[in-house]
């Protein structure tokens, strides 16, 4: 189940989350989604995933439990204290970026419940992230879902010239401005298949309208990026999404946002709500 993080990582953190498995092997899919995830398979090392450019799998153990966190675009660069971009489609071990990590899958092994591990991992990511670009992260929150503009218009409107914003763009995230607008358009629509899923509502699936309400073209543009970035199409997906979270998750800490309106607003059961 995800949920909100603590208050200290609002700003850091989009969702955090406890996944518990049973007595078979579990393969988890993650889609790209602009930011990096740091994750503790319990008893193990934490790694760090990076950001994605394609679906990465990963496979969970049986009777594994996993704690985890979902970074903001642009936190990562701040983080890790090195340019992201060398960092996308990576999966690393927590000990080739903090010094203090052995100690860390200590104390989250020996935590009393999941949750309670969770909490040491938060408080963890909270005393180790650095300074953040506040020209990166103003361009993440104009290029997000329900924004209006594109990334033509982003170097006039944060005074800086187009090259700079690149640079300083894949150093705090990993991808340049036009990758990370596809990608958090790709999450516009992933949100209201989870939306979808998640109210068990079939009959307001409408893939040609939410093509468009995510902001592409038509239906073909979504395919297209659906394969490049999920590497299923838009039916295949909804469906694979049906069948793993068909069963009670929940995932509107992270899918909300992803369905923000341009004032602000996030649209939650087909009305708006203040965010």
């Amino acid at each position: 189940m995800e949920r909100a993080p603590m208050p200290a990582l609002a700003s850091l953190v989009s969702s955090v989350w406890v996944q518990q498995v049973g007595d078979r092997v579990v393969t988890q899919r993650h889609v790209p989604h602009g930011g990096a995830e740091v994750r503790c398979v319990l008893g193990e090392l934490p790694r760090l995933l990076g950001p994605l450019t394609a679906s990465a799998y990963h496979d969970i153990p049986a009777g594994g439990t996993v704690v985890g966190i979902r970074l903001r675009p642009g936190v990562l660069g701040g983080l890790v204290g090195m340019p992201a971009d060398e960092l996308v489609d990576q999966d690393i071990a927590g000990t080739d970026i903090w010094d203090d990590v052995v100690r860390l899958t200590d104390v989250l092994g020996e935590a009393a419940t999941p949750q309670a591990a969770l909490a040491v991992l938060q408080s963890f990511l909270a005393r180790s992230v650095g300074e953040l670009d506040p020209v990166v992260d103003e361009a993440v929150a104009r290029l997000m879902p329900g924004s209006v503009g594109g990334t033509a218009a982003l170097p006039a409107l944060l005074s800086i010239s187009e090259r700079q914003l690149r640079r300083r763009c894949r150093a705090a995230v990993g991808v340049g401005p036009k990758e990370l607008h596809r990608i958090l358009r790709f999450q516009g629509f992933i949100a209201r298949i989870q939306a979808s899923v998640d109210q068990q509502d079939a009959a307001d699936v409408d893939l040609a309208r939410w093509a468009v309400e995510a902001g592409y073209h038509d239906q073909a543009h979504l395919s297209r990026e659906c394969r490049r970035l999920a590497g299923s199409p838009p039916g295949e997906l909804l469906a694979q999404y049906g069948a793993a979270c068909g069963c009670g998750h929940d995932h509107a800490a992270s899918y909300l946002p992803m369905l923000a309106g341009g004032d602000g607003r996030f649209v939650q059961e087909g009305r708006a709500v203040p965010a």
